[in-house]
């Protein structure tokens, strides 16, 4: 079967089957063309079917060849006439011929549809097409943030984007012409660039340095904000490991300035293949030898009584959901189809034409009920019963989820996040949490408004009072997110959770005034004979060992804590290092 065949396999197909237009073709089986080769046609072809299908009707392409089918002809069309390598077929090739004995008139009714669309040149009717068929995100900023395991927000202002003029908010970062770029006022290290801006073949991005992450998608690792004191940190649905290694960053930036005991970010990931993603965004970051990464483990079947976490003191949840808040996963143009020769001319839509324009009407009317899963893939749900059972099912293991966080004897402070609009996915969870046994018992309480971090607390979206069975206080510590807002992100919802007595944690509110030492009844730092202050975490007196600028500690005594310090020296030889020595640092199965 050749490419164009299994092209109009393709877009003959069902978009409500099978997953996304990605998914379908690089999962397709037994296809013998390249996947990406197949992908870029077919989306290509889609994105130009309204001007194809003038081509082929005004050049009556399709009366004269009688063996070739409406999707068949806009692809052969398309790479006759707008791929640089012409039809992908030998020059004897039935189909190559069927189409390049036209190929004057072809060109002529090309030139005639560019011209009625007041395009100069292929190259500004091209600039239309893209245009007219940009998917969602083309109207979103590209967010960027800095890894401060590697990188300064200065540092970058003065390599990778010193040649983008600063804009002084998201509107005119999205409104100007030219490259341009915000620094965010809400999230520490996060900056947002022209929409389209292309990163990944820059040093910064190649290097780690900077990483490419959704504003919204930050929210659950700054609000967290894990310090020396809370111990080790658990992320429980670990890939792609945007969240991890930003949880990585901040354990790195909020280091004491002498000598603490090591952190640890336990990663876990229950999918095989998906590990492997985030052990290479891990690797990549720097972050790997301050993670522990759960190849194939399921978080709800981990001990939280096991030895391994007594120490864990923070938890970040961000689990399965709906994926309703998403931004243009993975667009698919509309397709138009050239009518048949018997109802050219007639002055009415063919029976084909028709058909496939109520296909497109009922994916319109059904694009509400899209149920996307990690990898991106898409389900249409048939009614809106079939998306309560849905959400109703996401909904029960979220808070499932949730609860077992609730059961780590020493944590603190858990975030519990989803990229939902959907309240059953949100503060529904929420409160059933809050009324839980567990949270009862342990004395687990929202994180208020009032004590969460600066630009958390600023941020002025919040959750919803109704769907908080109107209690205010609650759905004024949850946090929100939506599309089209004008703020540039996408759909989002994260909370905190913290034990009684430990809901201060802002600087402002008092996590700095604590800090991470013992203090005694009037608030004053408990010392050693020495003068040393005592760690809260350990009940030692800190080391007299200093960090290096890079963060390395100096002058230790033994190796266990040299290991910590360059996992946060951002040393980008580390990568190299790290891939030599998988599986080293990780554990397998349930036990301690």
């Amino acid at each position: 079967m050749s490419l164009y065949h299994e092209a109009a396999e393709i877009l003959a197909s069902s978009p409500t089957e099978g997953g996304s237009l990605k998914s379908r073709v690089f999962r397709k089986k037994n296809i013998k063309s390249s996947p990406n080769q197949l992908y870029a046609l077919v989306l290509e072809t889609s994105k130009w079917s309204p001007v194809l299908k003038e081509v082929v009707e005004s050049s009556e392409l399709l009366r004269h060849e009688r063996k070739l089918t409406p999707t068949l002809s806009i692809l052969l069309v398309h790479d006759l006439l707008l791929a640089k390598g012409g039809i992908a077929l030998p020059q004897t090739h039935g189909l190559r011929a069927s189409i390049e004995r036209h190929k004057g008139r072809l060109t002529s009714e090309m030139t005639r549809a560019r011209l009625r669309r007041k395009a100069p040149t292929l190259d500004v009717l091209r600039e239309q097409i893209d245009k007219a068929s940009a998917p969602e995100e083309a109207n979103y900023p590209r967010w960027v943030r800095i890894n401060a395991l590697k990188s300064s927000i200065e540092e970058q202002l003065e390599t990778t984007f010193s040649k983008y003029d600063r804009a002084g908010s998201v509107h005119e970062l999205m409104s100007k012409p030219g490259k341009h770029l915000y620094i965010d006022p809400h999230v520490p290290n996060l900056v947002a660039v022209t929409s389209g801006t292309d990163l990944t073949k820059t040093e910064a991005y190649l290097a780690g340095k900077v990483i490419l992450q959704d504003k919204a998608s930050c929210f659950p690792a700054y609000l967290l904000d894990p310090r020396s004191e809370d111990g080790d940190v658990i992320d429980a649905c670990a890939a792609p490991g945007n969240k991890t290694t930003h949880l990585a960053a901040i354990i790195h930036d909020h280091r004491p300035e002498f000598e603490s005991p090591p952190q640890t970010i336990y990663a876990f990931e229950k999918d095989p293949r998906r590990a492997q993603t985030l052990e290479k965004m891990v690797s990549i970051a720097g972050s790997k030898k301050m993670t522990r990464i759960a190849f194939g483990q399921d978080f709800l079947q981990v001990d939280p009584d096991s030895e391994r976490f007594q120490g864990v003191g923070a938890l970040l949840l961000d689990p399965s959901c709906s994926g309703s808040g998403i931004v243009g996963r993975d667009f698919m143009p509309e397709l138009h189809l050239p009518d048949p020769p018997a109802a050219q001319g007639k002055g009415s839509a063919s029976t084909h034409t028709t058909k496939r324009k109520r296909k497109h009407d009922q994916i319109d009317e059904q694009s509400r009920n899209i149920i996307r899963d990690d990898d991106g893939n898409e389900v249409v749900l048939k009614s809106e019963k079939d998306l309560e059972a849905r959400l109703q099912s996401l909904s029960s293991f979220q808070l499932t989820l949730l609860l077992h966080a609730f059961r780590f004897p020493g944590a603190k402070r858990v975030t519990y996040s989803t990229c939902s609009v959907h309240s059953q996915e949100n503060e529904h969870v929420v409160m059933e949490a809050l009324k839980s046994d567990i949270a009862q018992e342990r004395g687990w309480h929202i994180l208020t408004r009032e004590s969460q971090v600066t630009g958390m607390r600023e941020w002025p979206v919040r959750g919803l009072p109704e769907a908080c069975e109107g209690n205010e206080v609650v759905a004024n510590g949850c946090i929100r997110s939506y599309k089209d807002d004008g703020r540039g992100v996408m759909g989002f919802f994260v909370a905190a959770f913290v034990r009684d007595g430990t809901d201060t944690l802002d600087g402002t509110s008092g996590a700095e005034e604590d800090g991470p030492y013992l203090r005694d009844e009037d608030g004053r730092i408990v010392r050693d004979v020495l003068g040393m202050p005592v760690l809260k975490a350990t009940g030692e007196p800190i080391s007299l060992s200093e960090r290096d600028e890079a963060g390395r500690v100096a002058d230790k005594s033994d190796g266990a804590s040299d290991e910590v310090a360059e996992s946060v020296s951002g040393d980008s030889s580390d990568v190299q290092e790290e891939a030599s020595d998988d599986g080293a640092e990780e554990w397998e199965g349930l036990g301690d």
